[in-house]
């Protein structure tokens, strides 16, 4: 029997998410081997765990699911979860960029439907020593594995410039380069360590005086993304997705904002097969589609589940169901992301980061 949901989570479109595997069609080699349920003997790979509860709902309606998480705190409590499925869930850490790989060491391949999540789990940002909330003081850290280059690093390291285009870019943020400049000219006297230090240096600017947001919200937010780079592994797991499922699976996603939702509308569409670009010529498929759409563009959440949790007001979800093509070459630059300076670790050996945060 399956641990219960811990009582402050709550799975966004977890309803829209259901009614897109149950359009799945059956296999004809699928075993249910005795079990009951909407989703009985599909396999189901949950590429971002998180509390859980997109897992605890498949299992629920009789599905055996793989998940994922780069979060070692959300895999240790999803071992919790494996040890009380009857052998029906695991669960491996690492990115959901990894999923098809992950999928073939856990021989679960070829699976029936990838589902992804990609809000920041509100765990992460209720906990203080994570570093990703602007109203609870603790370290500049973001990081949602623990390993790699922190917030602090990139604040204190990158030319003011490359901040002002994260901030613009990540955050949508208007005054990306008046803040960038500021933070250039406050860390070269102390760096910046804490959440609070940037948060309130950001809010004394006074530039957002007159929104309903937190000043440094946009700030955190294309911190957040550009640590933990976001969006680049959520185009790698799309299409991964697309070489792990088998014909007739399912990838359902849902997204939280316009940058995340851009990407997965940019795949389905690449995805769906080349078409005139002329209304006036004949309409003719010029290219195998490797995924035909469950329905026509995003799905919002409920009305009704807007108004019960406010996580939900921004959510869409779009999903489509993998054909029977080989998958497409794998080209990245379909998303049309943007690259990035690297911080070597090397460097920052040598940089006046206090803490020594890497």
């Amino acid at each position: 029997m399956a641990a219960a949901v811990p009582a402050a989570h709550i799975p966004v479109m977890l309803a829209e998410v259901l009614a897109a595997l149950t359009a799945i069609p059956a296999r004809a080699e699928a075993s249910t081997k005795g079990k009951s349920g909407a989703l009985a003997g599909l396999h189901i790979i949950d590429g971002t765990f998180g509390a859980g509860g997109y897992s605890r709902a498949f299992l629920a309606a009789g599905a055996s699911v793989l998940g994922l998480d780069r979060d070692p705190q959300a895999v240790q409590a999803g071992r919790q979860l494996a040890e009380a499925s009857g052998g029906h869930f695991a669960i491996i850490e690492t990115e959901f960029s990894n999923l098809d790989k992950a999928a073939q060491a856990a021989d679960f391949a070829p699976v029936d439907a990838v589902v992804l999540d990609i809000g920041v789990s509100s765990m992460q940002i209720d906990e203080a020593p994570r570093g990703f909330s602007f109203r609870r003081d603790g370290p500049l850290d973001m990081r949602m594995s623990g390993r790699g280059i922190s917030a602090a690093a990139a604040v204190n390291n990158l030319r003011s410039g490359d901040l002002a285009r994260i901030f613009h870019f990540y955050g949508e943020e208007r005054h990306a380069g008046r803040i960038a400049r500021m933070i250039a000219k406050r860390r070269a006297d102390k760096a910046f360590t804490t959440t609070l230090e940037l948060a309130q240096a950001i809010e004394a600017m006074g530039l957002h005086r007159h929104e309903k947001i937190h000043a440094a919200t946009r700030v955190f937010q294309a911190l957040r993304i550009y640590v933990n780079d976001e969006l680049g592994e959520l185009a790698r797991a799309l299409l991964a997705a697309e070489r792990v499922l088998r014909a007739g699976g399912c990838l359902a996603v849902v997204t939280f904002h316009s940058l995340e939702d851009r990407l997965v509308k940019r795949f389905f569409t690449n995805r769906s097969g080349e078409r005139p670009a002329s209304r006036h010529l004949p309409v003719k498929t010029l290219r195998e589609a490797a995924f035909t759409p469950l329905f026509k563009g995003a799905k919002p959440a409920s009305l009704a589940e807007a108004a019960q949790n406010p996580r939900a007001r921004s959510a869409k979800m779009r999903a489509g169901l993998r054909t029977q093509s080989p998958p497409l070459p794998a080209d990245f630059s379909i998303f049309g992301l943007p690259e990035w300076p690297v911080l070597a670790a090397q460097k920052l050996n040598n940089s006046r980061l206090a803490g020594g945060q890497i």
